[in-house]
């Protein structure tokens, strides 16, 4: 019988701007649109879900400015992991929710909680790769690099992996997800058009080539008050193992993108494309090796 799992991704801007209102209803307005998409997405069917990049809030990576650190929760006993935890339980759906997490006091991560369908959380990822501060990305001011590796989460409906954002750049991490048994990897991000726009299509679908899985990714829509500082795309999708892209939103509307992902084709694309067969695994050791 075909495993096939429905599956989503949103593409939301923030509706409220954060320079006439205080934080705490930014955050609040955020949760309730997003709950709201859930459910709307479990009444289609939908049975696996990944938010936007800090689904909860503006990019405020933009800036540098403290009070953003007031964003941030612990994992898993944070409020919104908490709330999200019941949602999936009530809706039977998996869900990736991107939390700015405080580990501890000074040490920050960009992470996603991964929950599965009968509520209970399975663990988190956090962005391996943090970008150097550029105008725009000052996100070595608020985030800590990921030390938790490349985890493979076993669902109800399916392995996932979680990559973030500027992670996507890199294959490596790609590679170790497919290696460690993910069938889908949801890649949530925020991004605004300029240089690396073209490599939204390129870059993901490859990873989904290479690696024979689904690819799952999001981008936020529009310009964000009140910065303003580029426009985020959108075109969030999902790509087969052959690298196809099966479902996309346009560049400037909120939407929720919903795929029907056969976990069957995976094994059919590996089985024609043996690249993981075929690998040399012994070669590959200047990979490792730090350039300065």
């Amino acid at each position: 019988m075909p495993r096939v799992v429905r599956s989503a991704v949103s593409q939301v801007r923030n509706p409220v701007d954060p320079s006439k209102h205080p934080m705490e209803k930014v955050k609040a307005a955020m949760i309730e649109l997003h709950v709201g998409l859930i459910r709307q997405a479990a009444q289609q069917g939908v049975q696996m879900m990944c938010l936007q990049e800090l689904f909860y809030g503006p990019y405020f990576c933009c800036e540098q400015d403290t009070k953003w650190y007031r964003l941030t929760e612990r994992v898993p006993d944070g409020p919104t992991t908490k709330l999200m935890q019941e949602l999936a339980r009530e809706l039977k759906m998996v869900l990736v929710v991107p939390v700015y997490e405080e580990h501890q006091t000074g040490v920050y991560y960009n992470t996603a909680a991964v929950i599965d369908a009968d509520g209970s959380y399975l663990g988190k990822y956090r962005k391996t790769h943090i970008p150097h501060t550029l105008p725009g990305f000052f996100e070595k001011f608020y985030f800590t690099p990921g030390d938790l590796g490349y985890p493979v989460f076993k669902t109800r409906y399916a392995n996932v992996g979680v990559y973030i954002c500027y992670d996507r750049h890199f294959p490596e991490g790609a590679r170790c997800l497919g290696l460690g048994g993910a069938e889908v990897v949801f890649i949530p991000s925020a991004t605004v058009a300029g240089k690396s726009e073209y490599l939204w299509f390129l870059e993901q679908t490859s990873h989904a080539a290479a690696n024979g899985y689904f690819v799952g990714t999001n981008n936020r829509p529009g310009f964000e008050e009140p910065w303003k500082f580029g426009e985020f795309y959108g075109q969030s999708y999902f790509a087969n193992p052959r690298g196809e892209v099966i479902a996309r939103a346009s560049r400037d509307k909120d939407e929720v993108v919903i795929a029907d992902l056969d976990l069957d084709l995976i094994q059919e694309v590996r089985d024609a494309w043996q690249f993981y067969r075929d690998r040399r695994p012994e070669m590959y050791g200047a990979i490792s090796q730090v350039i300065r």
